[in-house]
């Protein structure tokens, strides 16, 4: 019997294992399905990470290593290279490697941090052939990055999701030619630094209303067709515009990776599409926790390690028998507000909801109510889908109430 078992070495993972050591748990294991510790950041050789966690700029692996070293000092065990193939609701987790084949844990806890997967082309339904040159954009980092291979030359981007902005500034930077970064909404789901650093400064062309509607060539990428879109999202055919290129990078959204959590059993969000948790990051099987992007998909590094932090915590509490249920506050929104991070609260004390909005909105009140009494009124200029927003509550907020309504109106 192993006391807390971690699935993923990521920054979550490797964030919450400390975390929970901190707290005095001793008996801790981190799968890793790579061969390295640290998850996406090793890819990711950019600087603009660590600014809130460590008040200094630093690139993606300097970060990980930050806390692989922790890891390191403190003694907490790791397998790399190890597969999980199961977890069953009473924590009985089938795994494999090339060491040890295929073995199993028994754990009195477990922190899933398996992370977020890129959506495919396949999920997009554009008519076309399937020639060599499309490639999602996290690929194509990886590619340039770590293997040193350039994808191609004459780049169109589908998609602006900060990775898709960030690698645009890299293929540039290599001596690549991006000719757009189409995206299908009328706003950029990307950080506002990353749209201005990496496009503005470059003067690569954001069409935002823009979608890709056809894919030419046959053995190699030739051209793509792109296309304005109306207010329903179809594609304006007197629009279409041909654009020459020899590669395609998808940037077209990021899904946490749950199979192991559907297969658990753990109740899953239809919004984030990740497990739908408490204000301790626990999901609906009792000492099963989730943190970082397996939860919902994040804007900065800095804040999937707080959340990790979180969830180690609450895992060392709940391995000591600390766990204590006093309250059951569902929290709702109003579809301006599309979703927050936790669903629901089990204890009276202060907690951090995080959420999203489902546009861009000037001028706004964020408003927090039970029922008819307003316990918390925010005021911003501008939120936006591609930046978290957050809301400290206090307990004494939030006692004695039935559900807790977050919404958003225009002043």
């Amino acid at each position: 019997m192993t006391d807390l078992v971690i699935i993923g070495g990521g920054p979550a993972g490797m964030s919450a294992a400390i975390a929970a050591y901190e707290c005095g748990i001793r008996d801790i294991l981190i799968l890793e399905r790579d061969e390295h510790l640290g998850g996406i950041l090793q890819q990711c050789i950019h600087n603009g990470f660590g600014l809130h966690k460590f008040s200094e700029e630093l690139t993606g692996p300097e970060y990980a290593y930050r806390y692989e070293k922790r890891v390191i000092e403190l003694g907490i065990p790791y397998k790399l290279g190890t597969m999980v193939l199961d977890i069953t609701k009473d924590k009985v987790i089938t795994a494999t490697n090339a060491e040890d084949g295929v073995f199993q844990i028994n754990a009195k806890a477990i922190i899933l941090a398996m992370g977020c997967r890129e959506r495919a082309k396949g999920a997009l339904n554009i008519a076309g052939s399937r020639p060599a040159g499309i490639y999602s954009a996290g690929t194509a980092q990886k590619f340039v990055n770590m293997k040193g291979y350039m994808p191609g030359r004459d780049v169109v981007i589908l998609g602006s999701g900060d990775i898709g902005l960030i690698m645009a500034r890299r293929m540039t930077l290599e001596g690549a030619k991006v000719h757009a970064v189409c995206e299908l909404m009328p706003y950029s789901s990307g950080l506002a630094r990353n749209i201005e650093q990496c496009l503005n400064d470059f003067s690569i062309p954001l069409k935002t209303s823009h979608t890709v509607t056809e894919i030419h060539g046959k053995e190699r990428l030739t051209g793509v067709t792109i296309a304005r879109v109306d207010e329903n999202r179809k594609p304006i055919p007197e629009t279409s515009e041909f654009i020459p290129c020899d590669t395609l990078l998808l940037s077209v959204g990021l899904i946490p990776e749950n199979e192991l959590s559907r297969s658990m059993g753990v109740d899953l969000s239809g919004i984030t599409s990740g497990a739908t948790v408490d204000q301790d990051r626990q999901t609906s099987i009792e000492g099963v926790f989730a943190c970082g992007n397996v939860l919902h998909v994040h804007d900065l590094v800095d804040f999937v390690s707080e959340e990790a932090e979180i969830a180690g915590k609450a895992a060392a509490e709940y391995i000591n028998g600390m766990v204590e249920t006093t309250v059951n506050i569902p929290i709702k929104t109003d579809g301006k507000i599309r979703y927050t991070v936790p669903q629901v609260i089990t204890k009276s004390k202060d907690v951090t909801v995080f959420f999203r909005v489902s546009d861009v909105y000037k001028n706004v009140k964020i408003t927090v109510k039970s029922g008819d009494d307003v316990i918390v009124s925010k005021k911003k200029v501008r939120v936006a889908p591609g930046e978290m927003e957050s809301i400290k509550l206090r307990a004494s907020d939030i006692e004695k109430r039935k559900e807790l309504i977050f919404s958003l109106e225009v002043v």
